[in-house]
């Protein structure tokens, strides 16, 4: 039998997703606890595999295993057995048919950056940090020259597999909220097909580039069409992003597979 399931997860204690020989990853985590209520070894694939310190609201995975267990045991009791920065959500059985990788129509995710002369402290861990102002609307300017299927090699790390650079970004948006005077938490919320690795977070680096003033709007345009990481802006810190969920067939009958963070406690 196959079963979907999504899970939230911070990313802090753990060396990404995926498996690693030292165990440290939260596919290793959630394999073990799997292989606990399942009664035997279980391997996972994910629609997204997110990196060392990259949050999680809504990750969807799916596992086959023959044991005849309660649905409760998928959540409540694996749950049991995950550290306490990982938890389930929900489990459904699914048909055959779906693939928590292959079968995503498109990803999402958000960044989000707490712009202050201070450092994070609440936020530490949760969002990247800028110390002098951005200009959000040079910012929203910027980005809609990345909209569109491109060559997003310029935003693309060294030693990132994926078999072609070309994806089609379908959002993303610069909200600026104020917290208080002199203070202010940036949003950047980010869909695409699928994702190149640090692709949000160099996109984020650019585009606070543009905010900051040290670049003109255009410029995030002659970079993508340059298609050369070496021209780009630093990635920004894997703290402020958070993977928002995957879009899947409606005929595959899963419960909502995107959750925003501001839904989220902490």
């Amino acid at each position: 039998m196959r079963y979907a399931l999504a899970l939230e997860y911070d990313g802090a204690p753990f060396c990404g997703f995926q498996s690693q020989p030292s165990a440290c990853a939260i596919q290793d985590a959630l394999e073990h606890a799997l292989a606990a209520i399942g009664g035997g070894p279980i391997r996972i694939a994910a629609a997204g595999r997110t990196d060392a310190g990259v949050h999680a609201t809504s990750q969807i995975v799916h596992f086959d295993c023959d044991a005849q267990r309660p649905q409760a045991a998928w959540v409540r009791g694996v749950n049991s057995h995950l550290p306490p920065a990982i938890a389930v959500l929900w489990c459904r059985e699914v048909d055959e048919r779906f693939h928590a990788r292959y079968a995503a129509t498109a990803r999402h995710y958000t960044y989000l950056l707490l712009n202050r002369p201070q450092r994070p402290g609440l936020m530490h861990g949760r969002a990247g940090w800028h110390h002098a102002p951005l200009d959000a609307g040079a910012m929203r300017e910027a980005a809609q020259r990345l909209l569109g299927r491109h060559d997003f090699s310029s935003f693309r790390a060294a030693e990132c597999q994926a078999r072609s650079p070309v994806k089609t970004l379908t959002r993303l948006d610069v909200t600026r909220v104020g917290i208080a005077p002199g203070e202010a938490l940036l949003r950047f919320d980010v869909s695409a097909d699928a994702f190149l690795q640090h692709m949000v977070r160099n996109i984020v680096g650019a585009l606070v580039e543009v905010g900051a003033g040290r670049r003109a709007p255009a410029w995030v345009g002659e970079l993508l069409a340059a298609c050369d990481r070496r021209r780009g802006a630093p990635t920004f810190a894997a703290a402020g992003l958070h993977f928002t969920g995957a879009d899947y067939d409606a005929g595959f009958g899963l419960p909502a597979t995107r959750r925003d963070v501001a839904t989220c406690a902490g």
